[in-house]
């Protein structure tokens, strides 16, 4: 408490060692910093951590918590006429048995505050394209344009003109929070501009030309 001298009663204010007593007291037990450090790493979201995050989490609605299925990758059986160009030929491949593997992958803080954000504004957003061009650019502020492209088929991409983190790709194609209109599937690219090459003409100035860029690859 910083004027501890206004809880001392009138009678006692000239009493040298109680007041003395009194102020060691107060410096030994002031919980000012205390206070501080619990609303810093529990109440303020920015630079809360463990289980003041944990709480956040609740707060939002996420049901998970910081847990996300994240598909094993097997590479399955399959032939090129089914269009499965990434499947495993004979003798290398083992048949899909109709259930998908899953591997449980917890977030560290910085990637479940992400999280938390993410599902903060999606809790208010109205779904529509400027409301969710405005969270891209909250959330990835400083990392260069992103985007959604509206595909006009049911459809919709996430464009990224910059590399995500591997947690941040695990957002979004696992997490199930991303806003959309019910009914509308999504996809996202990664277009690392100024790395890529193109042309003017396609309206990306800042492209790389030949020799410098390299092709991007869907």
């Amino acid at each position: 408490m910083k004027d501890v001298q206004s809880t001392i009663l009138s009678q006692y204010s000239n009493a040298p060692t109680l007041n003395q007593l009194i102020q060691s007291m107060n410096g030994y037990i002031d919980p000012a910093a205390d206070l501080d450090k619990f609303y810093s790493m529990m109440w303020d979201v920015s630079t809360a951590v463990g289980k003041g995050l944990d709480n956040w989490g609740k707060i939002v609605g996420l049901e998970n918590g910081r847990l996300l299925k994240i598909p094993d990758g097997e590479i399955y059986f399959g032939f090129d006429e089914a269009g499965t160009a990434s499947a495993q030929p004979f003798d290398q491949g083992t048949f899909f048995n109709g259930t998908v593997q899953t591997q449980n992958f917890y977030l560290s803080d910085d990637a479940f505050r992400t999280l938390i954000m993410v599902k903060a504004i999606v809790n208010i957003t109205d779904c529509s394209i400027p409301s969710i061009n405005a969270l891209l650019q909250s959330l990835f502020k400083g990392r260069g344009r992103c985007y959604v492209i509206d595909g006009r088929n049911m459809t919709m991409r996430f464009t990224f003109e910059f590399y995500l983190q591997p947690f941040e790709v695990a957002i979004l194609t696992q997490s199930g929070i991303l806003p959309r209109p019910t009914g509308v599937d999504f996809s996202y690219i990664q277009v690392p501009i100024p790395n890529v090459f193109g042309f003017a003409e396609a309206g990306i100035e800042s492209a790389a030309p030949f020799d410098q860029g390299t092709f991007y690859e869907a």
